[in-house]
């Protein structure tokens, strides 16, 4: 009896085992779909924030860009027009003294240089101005030397002669000074 008490048992303690561990089975199962699914939403919460980083650098980088274009809108038109500037100071330059003072010639040269002045006043209002060059170093950033002249009195690389001014239309160069600097003499 006593086998048979053994078998029995086993058979019970066999079957508890079995049980517990089919009960088992879907407790680990379910505790590996937690943690597959937390995987899951950390994944996304981390894709999540990647996308809100990109949302706003290219808001910044759009910002950026439409307050250039605001800015910098007339730069075409500033190129163009300044030209125009350089033709009328040409003209001014080119009207010999004694035909100033002439009567009939007054009123043409107030005429243009009022002319020259309101241009200048545009350029003003709009945020373009002259590249300072007479007596500064050469800066390729602001400047284009076309030539070099002996000059003993002046550092090597100093601005002598500025042969057609510079703009910078607010902090960007419109055009660089086109220039003649000094060199050591022979």
């Amino acid at each position: 009896m006593s086998e048979n008490t053994e078998n029995t048992t086993d058979q019970t303690q066999g079957e508890t085992l079995r049980e517990e561990t089919a009960q088992a089975a879907p407790e680990v199962a379910e505790q590996d779909r937690i943690a597959e699914l937390e995987a899951q939403l950390a994944e996304a919460r981390q894709a999540h924030l990647y996308v809100q980083a990109d949302m706003q650098n290219l808001r910044r980088r759009t910002e950026k860009e439409v307050a250039d274009a605001r800015a910098y809108a007339a730069t075409n038109f500033a190129r163009d027009i300044l030209s125009v500037a350089d033709n009328l100071g040409r003209a001014l330059q080119a009207i010999p003294v004694d035909l100033r003072d002439d009567e009939k010639m007054k009123g043409l040269v107030i005429g243009l240089e009022a002319t020259g002045r309101e241009l200048e006043a545009v350029f003003g209002r709009n945020g373009i101005s002259k590249v300072v060059a007479l007596g500064e170093m050469l800066d390729p950033n602001k400047h284009q030397a076309m030539m070099e002249m002996p000059v003993a009195d002046k550092e090597p690389g100093t601005v002598v002669q500025e042969i057609q001014a510079g703009y910078t239309i607010k902090d960007r160069l419109l055009r660089p000074a086109l220039v003649a600097v000094a060199k050591k003499p022979d």
